[in-house]
């Protein structure tokens, strides 16, 4: 299908931080943007303000829990294509209350399926999966190096996780977002679904409220910034695939238009090797943008986190026809000068509250 003018593509979770950017790149694509998101997160209540602000009632917010079938079923209602992006976030919840994780992440993701198959079932479906579908890697022989963790296999160390990796999920999170996952695949095969899985690395960008427990890279710059220590779990030497949020837009939006070609499919989505990057290196970097190294203080590890993890995007780049990504050197830095702005926004009282659209159920 082509996303433009004349279409109306629903996002759940479309206030968030990926979600609001597709909104906004879809929006300047002429298509009218049905939102789903409750607006719990801080700071999302202003994306939605800013995407009305410069695109109006082609906005359609649904304020909603996903745990709400009738909301889902009346959001799903003439949508041309939906990317599901909603979810609980983080490991560290997750482990907190299982229950409303699975609720949200397993029975929203199920809820939403089953109300497109029931009234828009040719209406294509993307779903935001997550690397932690494959567990933390612990059978990876790993060595340590300055620049952080690298796999010993060599072959892997150059082109990263590939699809073929066998599933193996850990953490309440990890459960909840692979079934999910598998879910989606699986009404593709069995009921003819148009769907297809991202399994995401790490984004970053513009409009990401980061916080300890999910979106790091933003985290990172935000106390940064306000001269805060920034606390690790584990040394340091951790690595992950960073991807700047325009790429995973422009990934999204070639997934919905090729989806005659991929449904069924799966794609692991990051920065892929060239963008890898330890979490110390990447502080090292912070320290060079603003002139001052961050203070940096040390926990034990976390459950279920990965040493190593760096996307195989191979597959998703040849399927999806995409372009080389922005490096992260250079991401880091727009990053850092879009959340200065922000800082200087709210400082000088130019920040409006988000319009409280009704609630819908």
């Amino acid at each position: 299908m082509r996303a433009g003018e004349g279409s109306t593509i629903l996002i759940t979770g479309g206030a968030g931080f990926i979600g609001s950017n597709l909104a906004h790149r879809l929006l300047e694509r002429g298509c009218r943007v049905r939102i789903l998101d409750w607006l719990k997160r801080p700071g999302v209540e202003r994306n939605l303000a800013w995407l009305t602000a410069n695109h109006g009632d082609r906005v359609e917010p649904v304020v909603a829990d996903l745990r709400e079938t009738g909301a889902i079923e009346s959001a799903v209602r003439g949508v041309d294509g939906t990317f599901h992006l909603a979810a609980q976030v983080a490991v560290t919840t997750s482990l907190a209350d299982p229950g409303a994780d699975f609720g949200i992440n397993l029975g929203g993701t199920f809820a939403l399926l089953e109300a497109l198959r029931r009234e828009r079932p040719g209406a294509p479906l993307i779903f935001a999966s997550t690397n932690k579908v494959y567990g933390d890697l612990a059978d990876v022989p790993l060595q340590p190096t300055e620049a952080g963790y690298v796999p010993q296999d060599e072959t892997l160390a150059r082109r990263g996780v590939s699809e073929a990796r066998p599933l193996d999920f850990h953490t309440p999170y990890g459960c909840s977002k692979g079934a999910a996952d598998q879910y989606v695949l699986d009404y593709a095969r069995s009921f003819g679904l148009p769907a297809a899985v991202m399994r995401m690395s790490c984004i970053y960008g513009e409009r990401q409220m980061g916080t300890e427990d999910q979106g790091w890279v933003a985290h990172f710059l935000i106390r940064a910034l306000a001269g805060e220590p920034l606390t690790l779990y584990g040394d340091g030497r951790q690595v992950r695939d960073v991807c700047d949020v325009a790429d995973t837009c422009d990934a999204y939006i070639a997934a919905l238009e090729r989806i005659e070609a991929i449904a069924g499919r799966a794609f692991n989505w990051g920065g892929g090797p060239d963008n890898a990057v330890s979490l110390l290196t990447l502080i090292a970097e912070i320290g060079r943008i603003n002139g001052e190294a961050p203070r940096v203080e040390f926990a034990d590890w976390r459950a279920g986190d990965q040493r190593w993890f760096v996307a195989d995007t191979r597959a998703a780049d040849a399927a999806l026809a995409l372009a080389p990504r922005k490096g992260w050197r250079a991401g880091l830095r727009d990053l850092a000068a879009w959340l200065a702005a922000e800082r200087r926004a709210a400082a000088a009282g130019a920040m409006r509250p988000a319009p409280s659209p009704e609630r819908v159920s």
